[in-house]
């Protein structure tokens, strides 16, 4: 397969991702901008009420702004950081047989979800990312403006992290019959590493470090930290090696299975 090949395919790919999402245009906007206005909106009154009600400067060390910065931005960031939509698209395809006509095409059915994720969250982020500029902007959030660029790079390689783990997830398709509860606990897992529900520097040694070790914490905490200055460089950079890692094991379990799957599949039908 040339290059040229795997690039034209993967660009269709990924522009049906965007005209997909594009059909339903309210849906999509409620998605991309109406739901992101929603939570910053309860994370201003939220953070604003606990301080006023506590009459304090800092909590934890962290003043008011500092709080919403986060939180503001963890929100938006962890809204971009998950795949349970494109998850269930998958095992759709397995658990009703429609994956048939993917598998007798030329192309990968990894690669065929991965262009789609792609364009869709390509398209969202560009359009949800007016909100925490406008938040910050207002209300004059300690928010370092220039490193959002090495962020959203260390956002989207993440993506394919959480693209691979749900391609595993799916592979179980071909042995169970239900398995929605994998997502669902999976997604809950993802919620309490990544640091959207707390900062990881809130939680107490030694569990601090391991959840840092993970690679789930670049889905909100070590890229919002750095954005706002909780985190190192080095802390930062040091996310692009765990997910490397990561990458790789889930990687050849995801081949493995799959070529495990095909051939249960094959054998018994879905």
């Amino acid at each position: 397969m040339s290059l040229e090949t795997f690039y034209r395919r993967n660009r269709a790919f990924f522009k049906l991702g965007i005209l997909s999402n594009l059909e339903y245009r309210f849906n999509f906007a409620i998605d991309a901008l109406i739901q992101p206005i929603i939570g910053a909106g309860v994370e201003v009154l939220l953070w604003s009420s606990i301080f006023a009600g506590l009459g304090v400067a800092q909590i934890g060390g962290f003043t008011q702004a500092q709080y919403l910065a986060y939180f503001v931005w963890a929100a938006f960031i962890s809204r971009i950081a998950i795949s349970w939509m494109y998850e269930f698209k998958m095992i759709e395809e397995i658990e009703s047989g429609s994956v048939n006509g993917l598998l007798v095409r030329p192309l990968s059915f990894y690669e065929y979800y991965l262009a789609q994720f792609f364009g869709y969250k390509i398209v969202t982020t560009a359009i949800s990312l007016i909100v925490p500029l406008t938040v910050s902007y207002y209300f004059k959030l300690p928010v370092a403006y220039e490193k959002l660029p090495i962020i959203l790079v260390l956002m989207f390689y993440y993506l394919i992290l959480i693209h691979t783990l749900s391609f595993l997830v799916m592979t179980l398709s071909f042995h169970l019959n239900k398995i929605s509860g994998f997502t669902v606990a999976k997604n809950i897992t993802l919620w309490l590493l990544s640091g959207e529900l707390v900062p990881i520097d809130l939680i107490p040694q030694p569990y601090q470090s391991w959840i840092l070790s993970l690679p789930f914490a670049n889905g909100v905490y070590i890229p919002v930290g750095y954005l706002t200055g909780r985190i190192s460089s080095e802390v930062f950079y040091q996310g692009f090696m765990s997910i490397t890692v990561s990458l790789l094991a889930l990687a050849i379990m995801s081949i493995y299975m799959w070529r495990w799957g095909l051939r249960t599949y094959s054998g018994t039908g879905a």
